[in-house]
């Protein structure tokens, strides 16, 4: 029995083989999306399961309770985690990373000691030796347990150490960072690569032993820019350890807090909460948490759970109505069946056999296109996902997904075509039954409604990142490239600088490492209009380091008052504002003149000297906060502003000032709007593959549109030869074959609209600054789906048209 239904659907599958084509094209365009976006969700979901013990380990975040809201982020002082290790017996080990290049963190130089080059490199993370018991790093040479245990060491990766000591072992090597021959490094371990699924990503540790800052700043409570990490011991109830973790706030922060004077300091307590997210949490689970680490979203993963969901669904539904459109042409066939003893069992197994041969048959071809266009689909989504051949679950789990899902598609068709009763089917009146459309209509509606919303939604992402890319951001990102490593240049950044003004494309010159792009330094503070310490509370803002010609070199707007300028003694002690600020603090009426103060730098106060316009230093998807600026030198980004058109010239110029001033030093740069564009890199990506899917959801539902056609044609072909006959123009034969595909395509318009309307609102609202959803994007995409359909539908019916009417009448 099995053999014979093998043998009538391959039998089947070779008689039609055009219908045969489109179900098993569709289905295996449907089932390759599917296995691709699976392996891209079991990728993303895998970040840091790598980590040993990775169910107990958590970071720590800072909550704070503001009009309403409440503001996350993971920065905390120097002496916190050995408060939360000791006050709390379930914290059985706790460490410290940090980040940021106003410590030096980041990209930087290094030179191996006994040679005179140095190299630019990166990513630089100071850590704790905790941190590498409390993430277990596969070592390579080194001892884990105390690579970072003495003062002035490092560890760094497999591929920093064979690209810096090639095929030897670096261990007990010393190196200098940024020409620092006071302070040298030695190498203590060298790391096995870390994997790409993991939110923790650096070349190189250094050791925070017997590191200190400023005087005084490893026991200070008033400053945070260290990231906590935490093991507790299996079982513990971390609800419960929550909430006792104010405690640390009240026992450590509230007195010094009370001592500096800080009258709302026992509110600012109540408001102010600390809690623990497992490590697991990081990448998808904390976009509303300000921390130093790339990261995606989880509504991404649904999204895209979802869309391939919806793709295999528009495949599936090609199969279910080209089966039961075609039912007809197998109406006496099951009558015959039925006539001579076939059992309704037998011949639903028969239908269920024909559809799961299709879908190994899909899954095989699927598989055949998720391997071609894979590289693709890796450059989109930043991946270098890979199928897994060699994984035991995988041939498995396609063999048991193409039964799954055959049987799926084909139940309906199976029931359908085998409940037709023999005597109507004999007697012919069941010839024209397939005809009923009710279904039919009914899915491609719903087909529609998909590649509707999927359209819809690739033209509100595609307008949303062109509006980030080109709007006004309030500082000029067009040709000014960013030269790195300038921080060792110490009294030779002036010369610099002059050196560089004179070549003629060169219009502008600033060395500062705080930049409206991410990556940059940052440095938060608390502020007070000067007298108000203890009678208002503090606002939270930015404290950056610039140089004079800062604000030119950006093409920030002065509104009042001066630039900064070094040549005026008393500018050492001089502010320029943002709006932000001045509204914060009250001042945005009379700001220059006034005196501000901040938590940082022993309580200075500061004179307000100019008030610039706000502009977008962070992401946009944040609003604009308050900015103050202060004059200083020696940071480690030079941004050179260019006003000629021969870039190549310009930039062998600007190299030419680098080698002769660092001889030794590489020549790294980047262009500013490169960096800013990098930003939103995650989501051109979700642009970039939502556009794709978009495509071959309409391609998958044009499909099963194109059968249903020729199906229709077929079927009409004695009417429209008639009608031909009895003098039809072409266009009202084509106007009466289309119209009845255009009414489910309409009433699928109709219901996409608010679905699409409602999911892009959504994914919108994570921007402060984004487009509106306007009634003509809703019209453009509807009116690109009809176009799609009317052009797949209109083949055939052209077709039907032209046909001579003597073919579709020869038999009568």
């Amino acid at each position: 029995m099995f053999k014979n239904n093998i043998v009538v659907a391959k039998r089947q599958l070779l008689r039609h083989k055009m219908y045969s084509t489109i179900k098993i094209g569709g289905f295996a365009l449907g089932i390759a999306v599917c296995l691709l976006i699976s392996l891209f969700i079991k990728n993303e979901l895998s970040y840091d399961k790598h980590i040993p013990n990775h169910e107990n380990l958590y970071r720590v975040l800072n909550n704070y309770k503001l009009d309403g809201d409440i503001i996350r982020w993971t920065w905390f002082a120097p002496p916190f985690a050995q408060a939360i290790q000791d006050d709390f017996p379930e914290v059985s080990l706790a460490g410290r990373t940090l980040e940021g290049n106003g410590f030096g963190a980041g990209k930087t130089n290094i030179r191996i000691e006994g040679e005179m080059q140095n190299h630019y490199e990166g990513d630089f993370i100071y850590a704790d030796q905790q941190i590498l018991d409390l993430f277990q790093f596969d070592m390579v040479h080194g001892n884990l347990k105390e690579a970072l245990a003495q003062p002035n060491t490092l560890v760094m990766t497999r591929k920093k150490a064979e690209k810096l000591f090639p095929e030897e072992n670096p261990v007990g090597k010393t190196v200098y960072i940024n020409d620092n021959t006071d302070r040298p490094f030695k190498i203590t371990g060298v790391l096995e690569d870390l994997p790409s699924t993991g939110f923790f990503q650096f070349d190189f540790l250094w050791t925070l032993s017997g590191r200190e800052f400023w005087d005084g700043e490893q026991a200070s409570w008033e400053s945070q820019n260290y990231q906590v990490y935490v093991r507790v011991n299996p079982g513990t109830d971390i609800e419960s350890l929550n909430s006792r973790l104010s405690e640390i706030g009240t026992k450590y922060i509230l007195p010094v807090e009370k001592r500096n004077g800080n009258p709302n300091a026992e509110e600012e307590m109540k408001n102010m909460s600390f809690s623990l997210q497992p490590v697991t949490d990081i990448y998808l689970h904390s976009t509303d948490i300000s921390d130093p680490y790339r990261k995606s979203d989880i509504k991404y993963i649904w999204i895209f759970g979802i869309i391939a969901a919806f793709i295999l669904g528009l495949a599936c539904i090609n199969f279910i109505n080209l089966s039961t459109a075609k039912s007809a042409n197998r109406a006496k066939e099951v009558g015959l069946r039925k006539t001579i003893g076939s059992y309704r069992s037998h011949l639903i197994t028969q239908f269920l056999t024909e559809s799961i041969l299709y879908s190994l048959l899909s899954f095989g071809i699927a598989i055949g296109i998720a391997s071609l266009v894979m590289p693709y689909f890796n450059e989109l989504a930043g991946k270098s996902l890979e199928l897994p051949w060699t994984e035991l679950w995988f041939i498995p789990t396609l063999a048991i997904s193409a039964i799954i899902i055959g049987v799926i598609a084909g139940l309906y068709p199976a029931f359908y075509l085998s409940s037709f009763k023999p005597a109507l089917v004999l007697k012919g009146k069941l010839s024209m039954g397939s005809k009923s459309s009710r279904l039919r209509n009914a899915l491609v509606v719903f087909q529609f409604t998909a590649s509707i919303v999927l359209i819809i939604g690739t033209f509100v992402v595609y307008q949303q990142m062109e509006f980030i890319l080109n709007t006004n951001t309030g500082f000029d990102k067009e040709q000014v490239i960013q030269v790195r490593g300038t921080g060792f240049l110490g009294d030779q950044t002036t010369p610099f600088k002059n050196e560089l003004l004179k070549i003629s494309e060169v219009s502008n010159v600033s060395v500062s490492s705080y930049l409206p792009i991410r990556s940059t330094s940052r440095n938060g503070n608390t502020w007070w209009k000067d007298g108000r310490t203890k009678i208002d509370a503090g606002i939270t803002g930015q404290n950056w380091e610039v140089d004079e010609d800062y604000i030119a070199t950006l093409g920030l707007e002065l509104l009042e008052g001066r630039n900064l300028d070094r040549t005026i003694s008393s500018d050492t002690s001089a502010m320029i504002i943002n709006q932000e600020m001045a509204k914060k603090l009250g001042i945005i009426d009379n700001p220059i003149g006034q005196k501000i103060t901040n938590r940082a730098s022993n309580r200075m106060v500061w004179t307000v000297v100019g008030l610039i316009q706000d502009f977008n230093f962070e992401d946009l998807r944040a609003p604009i906060r308050p900015l103050a600026m202060r004059l200083n030198y020696g940071a480690n980004i030079a941004s050179i502003k260019m006003n000629g058109e021969n870039i190549a010239s310009t930039l062998s110029q600007i190299q030419g000032v680098w080698e002769e001033i660092a001889p030794n030093q590489p020549f790294v740069y980047e262009f500013m709007d490169q960096s800013f564009a990098k930003m939103y890199a995650n989501v051109k990506q979700i642009r970039n593959i939502l556009t794709s899917f978009a495509v071959l959801a309409i391609i998958i539902a044009c499909l099963g549109l194109f059968g249903l056609s020729v199906f229709m044609v077929e079927q009409r072909s004695k009417e429209i030869s008639v009608r031909m006959v009895l003098g039809a123009k072409v266009t009202q034969v084509v106007s009466m074959l289309s119209f009845n595909f255009m009414k489910p395509i309409l009433v699928a318009l109709l219901l996409a609209t608010p679905i699409a309307w409602y999911m892009m609102n959504e994914w919108l609202s994570d921007f402060e600054y984004k487009i509106g959803l306007s009634v003509q994007l809703f019209v453009l995409a509807g009116l690109s789906a009809l176009l799609i359909a009317l052009i797949t539908i209109s083949f055939q019916s052209l077709k039907a048209a032209f046909t001579s009417p003597v073919q579709g009448l020869r038999n009568e």
